[in-house]
């Protein structure tokens, strides 16, 4: 009894009116209600428990890939960013639309037509051997589990730095707020499968978008703010330019304009968006992304919903967080720059009224949820289709195969469960992840063109990706240790290293079986150096309209990301040349998309 009347204490503490539980209550109760829903659907096969039935229509599958990628921690990360470096600070994950679009025009049709259920399951279907199963097998343990674990413990670590902050919620307390919604995802998570996922994604998504708007106009008519002109008026000109200063030295560290040598520029701008794995933003899609595209009831839906995950992510969303980010300099001007991204939730503590306040928080529980439940069935997909299926259950005689596919979608949803307890050990062992998360995108440097490759070049085998797969931890140990090289020469050498060693193992080793590529040729009809195989083409190939298509899809989003950016700054006549530019890229992009055989425009 004791327990509960310290709890009600607690809850009394956190300064919410009974409108703000309200809504965090109702809002709880329709993720489980979408949950219980879908629950029969998901339950017919593994297709339409990791795959909604293939029947997304593209506006849900890629809302559903925005809202995923929301997760509670990226507005506290832009608020760090803009806290230390400004506006230009963003370029660290701006430069990753160059393989987001990539990803758009070259493979989201690709990946649609291979017909399969995960991202590894591709793996067999375009290689052959002992070495192609071992690679699948590894793969669906370390990404599934491991890799998984580090992604949600990373979340939940976010998670429980933003109650801590608004709530003042004791430390040795966070772990079981934390589990508490942890619970939540796994309750809907599991029963729905994706649609149910996807759905909640869809009403997620624009919940989080309303709160963060609304938080960024309350905070910018404060007193204290004064509006955007008060903003502009008590903050540096720095902190307000878009673009980073490229020099001799790299003063990342310090603070100020995000500044980088040209070596570290040509490193994001030529290299990065290709070489390395980053989960998210992998070179010609995966993880999620994939699974996505996948999902989807057509080709076209699938380039339309990863179209519109480019422009929503990078051009639409970030602009609340960024005001926010602005602003909190002004209202927390003593915040210390290691504390700096707690001035986004201070802010929403301090200067939001009731109803408004629930409003938020349901926003970063609905980053939360959308992100974990994601990872959730994510990482079940892996477990179940290709290391269960493939390689641990055994056909039994006279099994209908309605009983074949219900057991799959029971041990769906026990690898889900695992998963969790998993994680909730990695996520009580973690204080923070960022080294951690550093150490996996540098030793992914060097397999992201081999991920890109595989679709395109015949003579990529399993022994190419696997090697990819392993060169880059030499190349990382190598640059960073024995040579001690500074960025970004250490992660130059780690690319260059992981390139020659998997080009090397590509002409030293046979090619995948050509039966079993011809097979693949067949089904997929890919473009680029399938030159034993071009008699069996049956379309005409689309790389140069593909390739215009992609330059000027990157044009029309950076140019509008910045007429967004000088509305909101008063910077009219930066912002009319700006929208010129964005109408022209996007014209163009019209006019080469007819030259495609993606849809009719």
């Amino acid at each position: 009894m004791s327990k509960f009347i310290s709890f009600g204490l607690e809850l009394e503490q956190m300064n919410l009116e009974f409108i703000d539980w309200l809504i965090i209550v109702v809002y709880l109760l329709i993720a489980i209600g979408i949950g219980f829903y879908y629950r029969n659907q998901a339950g017919k096969s593994l297709t339409d428990y990791f795959l909604g039935g293939r029947n997304l229509p593209w506006y849900i599958a890629g809302i559903s890939m925005v809202a995923t990628t929301f997760a509670a921690d990226t507005p506290l990360w832009v608020t760090e960013r803009i806290a230390k470096n400004g506006i230009s600070g963003n370029w660290l994950w701006w430069n990753m639309l160059i393989g987001g679009m990539l990803t758009t025009f070259f493979f989201a049709r690709l990946w649609r037509r291979a017909d399969i259920v995960t991202e590894l399951e591709f793996i067999e279907l375009r290689y052959s051997g002992k070495a192609a199963a071992f690679l699948r097998a590894f793969k669906s343990i370390y990404m599934g589990i491991f890799l998984n674990a580090i992604i949600i413990g990373w979340v939940n670590v976010a998670l429980a730095s933003i109650l801590k902050s608004f709530f003042d919620i004791p430390e040795n307390e966070l772990f079981y707020y934390v589990l508490g919604a942890m619970l939540v995802v796994v309750l809907y998570s599991s029963l729905s499968g994706l649609m149910g996922v996807a759905i909640t994604d869809f009403f997620q998504f624009f919940i989080a978008m309303i709160g963060c708007t609304v938080l960024a106009v309350v905070v910018l008519n404060t007193e204290k703010v004064g509006g955007m002109a008060g903003l502009k008026e008590q903050l540096p000109a720095w902190r307000f330019d878009f673009f980073p200063k490229i020099g001799k030295s790299n003063l990342v560290d310090d603070i100020g304009t995000y500044s980088v040598t040209i070596g570290a520029f040509l490193s994001f701008s030529l290299v990065q968006w290709w070489a390395s794995w980053y989960p998210g933003a992998e070179p010609g899609g995966g993880g999620y992304i994939a699974q996505r595209m996948m999902s989807t009831k057509s080709e076209k839906d699938a380039v339309m919903a990863t179209l519109f995950f480019q422009i929503a992510h990078y051009c639409i969303r970030p602009w609340p967080w960024i005001i926010v980010g602005l602003c909190a300099l002004v209202l927390y001007p003593n915040l210390p720059i290691e504390n700096s991204a707690d001035g986004f939730v201070l802010a929403m503590r301090d200067y939001l009224p009731a109803g408004l306040k629930g409003l938020l928080l349901v926003a970063f529980l609905s980053a939360y949820m959308s992100t974990i439940s994601t990872q959730l069935n994510w990482g079940a997909s892996y477990l179940t289709n290709d290391f269960y299926k493939r390689f641990i259950r055994k056909e039994k005689a006279g099994e209908s195969e309605e009983v074949v596919q219900k057991d799959y979608v029971r041990k769906a949803r026990y690898f889900t469960f695992l998963i969790v307890f998993i994680s909730l050990f990695a996520t009580s062992q973690m204080n923070s992840i960022d080294g951690a998360a550093r150490f996996l995108i540098e030793c992914g440097a060097g397999l992201g063109l081999v991920l890109i490759l595989r679709w395109y070049w015949w003579r990529i085998n399993a022994w190419s990706e696997i090697t990819a797969s392993v060169a880059p931890f030499v190349g990382y140990f190598l640059a960073n240790f024995l040579l001690e090289l500074p960025d970004p020469l250490n992660f130059l050498f780690t690319v260059g290293f992981s390139t020659i060693s998997w080009l090397l193992v590509t002409f030293l080793t046979k090619s995948t079986n050509e039966k079993h590529l011809l097979e693949f040729y067949e089904k997929v009809q890919p473009d680029g150096w399938w030159k034993p195989f071009e008699r069996y083409k049956k379309f005409k190939s689309n790389l140069k309209p593909l390739f215009y298509c992609w330059l000027s899809s990157i044009g029309v989003v950076y140019s509008f990301l910045f007429f967004i950016g000088d509305i909101i700054f008063l910077n009219f006549e930066k912002a009319l040349i700006e929208m010129g530019l964005g109408l022209f890229f996007y014209f163009f992009l019209r006019f080469q998309l007819k030259k495609t055989r993606i849809f009719d425009i």
